[in-house]
């Protein structure tokens, strides 16, 4: 039985707001639903101190849940994205879709085997794949975050950083937030 690939332009016949988030990895569709309050709530204290430093320092800009089409197989919504003034022309400004790697993605677990599976394996080899400098896998529950960063070629795990510890990236000079202030 052959497995039917999807294509971008597949997604632009499903519904738009039915609460439902449609991505494409590999030409396989992922749905997923609303996320959980809590959820969100990261994500949005994540963004704001991008935002915040991004402002201080002119160095890029931050971003809700944009659409990263990295290809006709591959459109994803990461959580955040955070990209560099100077690659901000992989922006398609009719669009508002990156069209390339951001410089980072940062994704926040939601429940499920199926929504871990996709972002702890499918997204973190795309995101490998496509040249994303920075990868940050968050989880309010655990109140962690597993910091990826390219070695070589690839995202690596370098850390994996608990309540106490201070989160800091080479992308993001001066930037530091202490995790907790993240979850609560």
């Amino acid at each position: 039985m052959a497995t039917i690939r999807l294509r971008v332009e597949d997604l632009e016949g499903l519904p738009q707001d039915d609460g439902n988030r449609y991505e494409l990895i590999d030409g396989e569709l992922h749905v997923t639903r609303q996320p959980h309050w809590n959820h969100q709530q990261v994500s949005g204290v994540i963004f704001g101190a991008l935002r915040a430093w991004s402002r201080e320092t002119s160095r890029g800009a931050a971003s809700l849940a944009p659409g990263v089409i990295f290809s006709e197989e591959d459109a994803v919504a990461p959580d955040v994205v955070w990209i560099s003034s100077d690659r901000m022309s992989v922006l398609d400004k009719e669009t508002g879709k990156l069209t390339a790697a951001p410089d980072l993605a940062v994704e926040v677990l939601s429940p499920g085997d199926q929504n871990v599976r996709r972002d702890r394996r499918l997204k973190l080899d795309l995101y490998s794949r496509r040249g994303v400098k920075e990868y940050w896998i968050v989880d309010w529950r655990e109140r962690s975050i597993e910091v990826y960063r390219r070695v070589n070629a690839a995202l690596t795990l370098t850390a994996t950083l608990r309540a106490e510890d201070e989160l800091t990236s080479p992308l993001l000079p001066g930037f530091r937030c202490r995790v907790a202030e993240l979850f609560d």
